[in-house]
């Protein structure tokens, strides 16, 4: 099944109201709030890769607080 990483810049202060949000859209399997340049990582698995990406690019980066991301595809081994 494929899975990508997605690290996410907010605004300030809004943890709490992201993280709730993020948690409400089909595909997300984990998220965490993280230090250092990136504020959020977040886990989102389909069933095909179009899928995956339909959920980055129409839910995940269309949050009103989502400033900027960078995806990781998870390679098989």
């Amino acid at each position: 099944m494929p899975r990508a990483y997605i690290l996410i810049n907010t605004d300030p202060d809004v943890e709490e109201e992201f993280i709730q949000e993020v948690r409400q859209i089909k595909g997300v399997v984990s998220s965490a709030s993280v230090y250092d340049i990136y504020d959020f990582v977040i886990v989102v698995e389909a069933e095909t890769m179009e899928i995956v990406k339909g959920i980055i690019t129409s839910k995940i980066r269309r949050l009103r607080n989502v400033k900027a991301t960078i995806t990781l595809v998870e390679v098989d081994s």
